[in-house]
């Protein structure tokens, strides 16, 4: 298990104002972090790089214009 406690997280770039909040911590080697920022106790994701990646590439490519 990664221990997360000591992460820094930011609230993702495209996540909204109104509370409906993403975080994403990526000081770790080879893994990101994600997690609920209204649930900062709760549980995390964990992705390795390349997933990360493929994740977020596929959303860009679904974004409406």
């Amino acid at each position: 298990m990664t221990d997360l406690s000591g992460m820094t997280w930011r609230k993702a770039s495209r996540s909204s104002d109104q509370g409906n909040c993403v975080e994403v911590a990526d000081g770790l080697a080879g893994v990101v972090g994600v997690r609920d920022s209204k649930d900062v106790a709760g549980p995390a994701l964990l992705f390795d790089a390349y997933q990360w990646r493929s994740f977020v590439q596929t959303l860009k490519s679904k974004r409406p214009a």
